[in-house]
């Protein structure tokens, strides 16, 4: 697989990560623990060197099934992990946002026993915590990176704002965000400091959290840990008015012999040269799928067909309920 370098920074990793959070997190009933591992490693095995996971995925399951999947390979990869949220862990579940300076160097600690390594190639800030100066958390994960036990520091839906600062303070390699054919605003003001300031954009739910795929109609139905329930633009509703956004895509890859999903990636991926994507996925044929799209070629006719087509449509749902919303800035 073609290799692609986050920003102005050395990190360099695969045109496509693979984001871990499903296999363990979120998606309803997690999936076997062994077959997992085995995905993981089949991922390996087919070019993709970066992924990405977050001690608050399961709480904290999500790293140690990486972790262990990784081991034996670890110095091909690259492992993104992040701190940011107070996580129960008695209840398993987050009380809130915390970057407290001591809190992120627990955090580490606790996260590189369960990745089963000595470093944190990539570490993000989760959510900005509006307790605790922006500069506060980059100077620590700078103390971090220069004890050698963090080699990046990235800010995760972080606005404008906070991205300079913290830039100016340790410099930033990558920003995770949410992006793709159906979330777009981090082209109005993100991508632009972004490309200014030499900072690589790692787009998480490149797919819609699956809607984009095509697989999903209004008659979907989602098991209550799932939490797609829960969100304003999985409403049947939603979903139904949405539906042109994924005949646009389709309409392209008929024409290209690929599928909706593929689509959507390889416009992600012409976007600009710095952007990563991370779809997450449990099966070993989209994996492949998703893989695949690296090798789609869109032309410019293509881009043009899919922004124009894209801009009439007007998608509806907010992409989080009022309380989870709140916790982003871009």
């Amino acid at each position: 697989m073609n290799k692609r370098i986050l920003g102005r920074s050395d990190l360099e990793v695969s045109v496509l990560g693979l984001g871990c959070m499903g296999m363990s997190h979120a998606y309803g009933e997690p999936p076997d623990r062994a077959a997992m591992v085995a995905l993981l490693r089949a991922a390996v095995e087919r070019g993709v060197t970066l992924f990405d996971t977050a001690e608050v995925y399961g709480p904290f399951t999500n790293e140690e099934l990486v972790g262990e999947a990784l081991a034996p390979v670890r110095d091909r990869v690259v492992i993104a992990t992040k701190f940011g949220f107070d996580i129960d862990p008695e209840a398993g579940r987050q009380r809130g946002v915390d970057s407290r300076p001591e809190h992120i160097r627990q955090v580490v600690e606790a996260s590189l026993k369960r990745l089963r390594t000595d470093r944190i190639d990539l570490l993000y800030q989760h959510r900005v915590d509006p307790k605790v100066p922006i500069e506060e958390v980059a100077g620590t994960v700078g103390e971090l990176i220069g004890a050698g036990k963090v080699r990046h520091f990235g800010l995760s839906e972080a606005g404008v704002a906070t991205i300079r600062r913290a830039h100016a303070i340790q410099p930033v390699t990558a920003l995770q965000s949410e992006y793709s054919l159906w979330w777009r605003r981090p082209e109005a003001e993100i991508l632009p400091v972004l490309e200014e300031l030499g900072i690589g954009l790692v787009p998480y739910s490149p797919l819609g959290r699956g809607y984009l795929t095509g697989q999903m109609d209004d008659s979907t139905a989602f098991d209550s840990s799932d939490f797609r329930a829960a969100l304003p633009r999985f409403t049947p509703e939603a979903r139904q008015a949405n539906r042109g956004l994924v005949a646009l895509l389709g309409k392209i890859a008929a024409r290209k012999a690929a599928t909706p999903a593929q689509i959507a990636l390889a416009w992600i991926l012409a976007q600009k040269p710095w952007i990563v994507p991370i779809p997450g996925t449990t099966k070993l044929g989209r994996l492949e799928e998703n893989i695949a799209a690296t090798a789609v070629e869109l032309s410019a006719e293509d881009l043009r067909e899919l922004d124009e087509g894209a801009a009439r449509i007007a998608i509806q749902g907010e992409r989080y309920p009022e309380r989870l919303a709140q916790m982003t800035e871009g």
